[in-house]
């Protein structure tokens, strides 16, 4: 995709064109999402627009979250100079990796990859997480606000990354806020992305107005009783639906510049799940009809059992009259195995039944750049 993008950019006014007098298929265009709407002549990154006043006014706001912190619908409201609530993360962020990263999006890692930060801990406690040894786990170096802003700056003057990807921070917004402004004030330079599992308040993203230029959250499930067996909270899909909703609100629909590179908007994605595409199949219809059938979307295959899936439940007190039953009894069962492709298809066919039409290709590596 990243390679087509590139071709397309260069000849954009003969595609252009070509459709309007009825060659080619308009399909085909469409599908390279750099129609002119979403095409940027120039970018400058959001953090670097505001004035002095204002980012004097969003430092005050962060000093003031960390006093009493409800920047997650947790909202344990500690003090987190003194104590720490459910995330066990004080005023310092914790951070596992900051590296050149090639997992993301192709619009995302281009060539010189994504500067990824890995936040240790997280506000949900999904079972089934991918990244259980950083996001369950405080491991990792304590940063304050601006020592992280000067890990910014290396990634972008070292790294020559495309970005600035702050992987998990729904925890640490106030001090992500802070390193934004320092790392402004020491010449970054560079779009920031915020990739959030959706689980944010909006008193967390009024604060981030202005300071990030991609949305990058995941919409995970959408039923209740799923989230609160899942990921242990019960709220999580109309937290997410309002965040979602506010993040289109201040940065639109994804917009690329002419070599393909992501620089500002929404980009949603959606991790298929054993069993539950019908839940992924009321999220496309949600992105469509209430955020915009314009909606970058990225339906992920890669679900695998991981974290506490499919580990031997527990034993109880209580003997059990069948214990070779129960010693093979494996926790969470039902989304113990791979997601099958008739899975990763319905909900691609929902996505498309509802109008939603700018899909992202997975990535044809991975891995860090270290």
């Amino acid at each position: 995709m990243f390679a087509m993008n590139i071709r397309f950019a260069s000849k954009r006014f003969a595609a252009i064109s070509s459709t309007l007098l009825g060659r080619g298929r308009q399909e085909h265009i469409r599908t390279l999402h750099l129609a002119p709407p979403f095409l940027l002549d120039d970018y400058t990154p959001r953090y670097q627009t505001l004035s002095s006043v204002d980012a004097a006014k969003k430092r005050s706001a962060a000093y003031a979250h960390l006093r009493n912190c409800n920047l997650c619908p947790r909202l344990c409201g500690v003090n987190r100079y003194e104590t720490t609530g459910m995330c066990l993360i004080g005023d310092k962020a914790k951070v596992n990796v900051i590296a050149p990263h090639f997992g993301e999006e192709p619009c995302i890692q281009g060539h010189n990859g994504s500067g990824s930060v890995f936040f240790s801990m997280c506000n949900l406690r999904c079972v089934f997480c991918q990244n259980h040894d950083i996001a369950h786990q405080r491991n990792g170096q304590d940063l304050t606000p601006e020592e992280l802003g000067d890990w910014f700056l290396k990634l972008q003057d070292l790294g020559n990354v495309h970005n600035i990807n702050l992987i998990t921070p729904e925890h640490v917004v106030p001090q992500v806020a802070l390193s934004i402004l320092h790392a402004r004030d020491q010449g970054l330079t560079v779009p920031i992305i915020y990739n959030t599992s959706a689980y944010d308040s909006l008193a967390s993203l009024e604060l981030l107005d202005g300071l990030v230029d991609i949305y990058l959250p995941d919409f995970k499930v959408w039923e209740p009783a799923t989230s609160r067996r899942l990921l242990k909270a019960d709220d999580y899909a109309s937290t997410a639906r309002e965040s979602i909703r506010a993040m289109h609100a201040q940065v639109g629909d994804l917009c690329f510049a002419a070599d393909g590179i992501a620089k500002k908007g929404l980009l949603v994605r959606h991790l298929v799940m054993p069993g539950l595409e019908s839940e992924g199949a009321e999220i496309m219809r949600f992105l469509a009809n209430e955020v915009s059938r314009d909606c970058f979307v990225n339906i992920m295959e890669q679900y695998h059992p991981d974290a506490h899936v499919g580990k031997s439940k527990r034993r109880t007190r209580q003997p059990s009259k069948f214990p070779a039953e129960v010693a093979q009894e494996k926790r969470y069962a039902e989304i113990n195995r791979p997601v099958s492709k008739d899975e990763i298809s319905a909900v691609r066919v929902a996505a498309e039944a509802a109008g939603l039409w700018r899909f992202c290709n997975p990535p044809r590596h991975d891995g860090f750049n270290l």
